[in-house]
C-alpha cells in the first residue's frame, strides 16, 4: 500500500497559487481550481478527514455523484491491487478517515500549525500522534519529523506560513496590526468585554489596509507559496516512491474585493476557490 501525505497549505489562494513559481509541485501536475466546503480552517480540515477533498462545483451534478467520485479516488490514492477494496464500511459510523486507515494497518500522524486545530479538539480524534507545533510557520520542522517504513503512513499537515501574517522562518510581523482568528478571539474575549477600547483600531478595515497594503500582502502570500514549494523538495527527497502526495489549501483569503479582507464570516467567491493537485510520488 502507498504512504499518503495531504499538506494543506492554510488560506492560500487560487490565483495566489498560480502566480507562484512552483518547479518542485510542477512534477505532479497543474493545478485543478477547486472548491472548499467551508469558508474557515477548522470546518474545512474536519471535511478533510472525512476523506473529501474541494470539490468542482459542477452545476446539474447530484452532490452524491460528486461524493462518490471523490471518495472512488481512495483505491487509486492508498495503491490498492487488482481485486483489493477500501471496504467504504470502514468509515461507519464515525465517517473518520484516519480511523479507516488505521483498520487497513495504516499509522496515522498529523502536525498542525494553527492553534484552532490545536489536539484538545475533536479533530485530533483517531490519531496514533497528533502534534500542533510550536511555531505557525516551520514546514521545514514538520518535514523533519516524518518517518517512513514499511508501516503504511498517513500524514495530514496543516502549513501555516500562507496563513496572516504570511511570513516565512525568521521574519517578523512588526509592521502588522495582530488580527486574531476563532482561537485567539476566544482567548481574548475577556479582554475585549473589559476594555473594547483597545480593539477600536481594527474597526477601521480601510485605514488600516490600504489597497497598496493589501496588494503587498497577496505578494507575500504569493512568496510564502514558493519558500513551501523548496521545503516541498526535501518533502520528496525523505518520502518513498510509493507515496501519493495531496497538496491543497483549506480556503482562500479576500485582499480588498469589494471590501472584505481575510476569511472566516464572509461570503466570496474567492474565501471558497482554492487550488488542488496530488498524484504518485514523481
Amino acid at each position: 500500500m502507498n504512504h499518503v501525505v495531504w499538506v494543506i497549505f492554510d488560506s492560500a489562494r487560487h490565483d495566489a497559487y498560480l502566480a507562484a513559481r512552483t518547479p518542485v509541485l510542477d512534477r505532479f501536475s497543474a493545478p485543478q481550481r477547486r472548491f472548499s466546503y467551508a469558508s474557515w480552517t477548522a470546518p474545512s480540515h474536519y471535511t478533510f478527514l472525512m476523506g473529501v477533498t474541494p470539490h468542482t462545483s459542477l452545476p446539474n451534478v447530484f452532490a452524491s455523484v460528486q461524493y462518490r467520485e471523490d471518495l472512488a479516488r481512495w483505491r487509486e490514492r492508498l495503491g490498492l491491487a487488482d481485486g483489493e477494496s477500501l471496504e467504504f464500511e470502514r468509515f461507519l459510523p464515525g465517517l473518520s478517515l484516519p480511523a479507516a486507515l488505521k483498520s487497513l494497518g495504516y499509522r496515522c500522524e498529523a502536525f498542525v500549525s494553527l492553534p484552532v486545530l490545536n489536539p484538545k479538539t475533536l479533530l485530533s480524534a483517531h490519531f496514533d500522534h497528533y502534534e500542533l507545533m510550536p511555531a505557525h510557520n516551520d514546514f521545514g520542522e514538520i518535514v523533519s519529523r516524518l518517518r517512513f517504513d514499511d508501516t503504511p503512513r498517513f500524514y495530514f499537515l496543516n502549513v501555516g506560513e500562507t496563513h496572516y501574517p504570511y511570513l516565512v522562518p525568521g521574519e517578523t510581523t512588526a509592521d502588522l496590526p495582530r488580527i486574531s482568528g476563532l482561537h485567539g478571539a476566544y482567548r481574548e474575549l475577556d479582554e475585549f468585554l473589559r476594555d473594547p477600547a483597545t480593539f477600536a483600531d481594527l474597526q477601521e478595515v480601510g485605514r488600516v489596509f490600504t489597497p497598496e497594503r493589501l496588494r503587498g500582502l497577496w505578494e507575500k502570500q504569493v512568496a510564502c507559496i514558493e519558500y513551501l514549494d523548496g521545503i516541498f523538495g526535501r518533502l520528496l527527497e525523505r518520502s518513498p516512491a510509493n507515496t501519493w502526495f495531496i497538496v491543497t489549501s483549506d480556503h482562500g483569503e479576500l485582499f480588498g474585493e469589494d471590501g472584505y479582507f481575510g476569511h472566516g464570516p464572509i461570503l466570496h467567491e474567492k474565501v471558497f476557490e482554492v487550488f488542488l493537485l496530488e498524484g504518485l510520488h514523481p
